[in-house]
């Protein structure tokens, strides 16, 4: 975890952030996640031409990850209609990382060592207390949480999946181009066929945010892949997933929801677990 794939993964994390509250924002959540991955399609479209194509071996990963990418954009939309941003966003995001830390140390072979686990556990302690702040107060709906833990679940696999695939791409550049590409037929596709006769109206009015979700979408998880591709797999992504704190200060500033003490104190427990990972060599 050098500085410089720190950098990345910070910004990664800013950026997601950003665009899942783009997606909350839009209240049709069918329409925005259309505009999303449609977007995505478009951009990965656009870069295919100037990228390297993907290595052979790197295939199956990639049409793995676009399947369980289709299934994390259906659970998320199902996270945000039931629940609140500043639950659901934690929750799914937060569940990933030890789940990542398992997979990766089967699938990958990569076991962390004693001071990098601390700071994945140290990193999931304060976004599991971001989580948790979003339920205070309110009896839990177990509908909603149930939605969020499935989204990390999805979100597990498909870092897991597409960090091996983007070893084995020869460019990840040319992998992120042809992910969108691929994974960005189905969404569209679906909405097309039920809004049929009224896309273009239900679309236009969201259009631009829409787009701008997509832009900001490719570029978190282009910069995801590159560092996956630089470092191990489970500190990437508990570092990650301090987009949560990003999300959290969202739903603050712009949906009105609570920041707390005990949001500050989750972000102190973050910031030490990033530390202990970057010097974990």
């Amino acid at each position: 975890m050098t500085p410089l794939v720190t950098g990345a993964v910070l910004l990664a994390a800013l950026t997601h952030a950003s665009w899942n509250a783009i997606a909350h924002r839009i209240t049709d959540k069918l329409t925005g996640f259309a505009l999303i991955s449609g977007g995505g399609l478009l951009i990965g479209l656009a870069l295919a031409p100037f990228t390297a194509f993907p290595a052979a071996g790197a295939w199956p990963y990639l049409l793995v990850s676009a399947a369980v990418h289709i299934a994390y954009y259906a659970l998320l939309m199902r996270s945000f209609r039931l629940g609140d941003f500043g639950q659901a966003y934690p929750i799914a995001r937060g569940s990933a990382p030890l789940l990542v830390t398992v997979l990766a140390a089967v699938f990958a072979h990569e076991v962390p060592n004693g001071r990098a686990a601390a700071g994945i556990l140290l990193s999931c302690a304060g976004l599991t207390g971001v989580a948790l702040w979003g339920l205070r107060g309110r009896r839990p709906d177990w509908a909603a949480i149930g939605a969020a833990l499935a989204t990390g679940a999805t979100i597990a696999a498909y870092t897991v999946v597409d960090g091996l695939g983007v070893r084995a791409s020869g460019s990840s550049l040319g992998y992120i181009a042809w992910l969108m590409a691929v994974q960005g037929t189905v969404l569209p596709a679906y909405f097309l066929w039920r809004r049929r006769g009224e896309a273009w109206a239900v679309l236009r009015p969201h259009a631009g945010l829409g787009l701008l979700g997509a832009a900001l979408s490719v570029t978190a998880y282009a910069l995801v892949l590159w560092a996956q591709t630089r470092a191990a797999l489970a500190p990437i992504a508990a570092l990650r997933e301090s987009s949560v704190l990003v999300g959290a200060a969202i739903g603050a500033l712009f949906f009105k929801e609570r920041f707390g003490a005990p949001r500050i104190a989750a972000a102190g427990l973050l910031a030490v677990g990033i530390g202990l990972m970057l010097y974990a060599g």
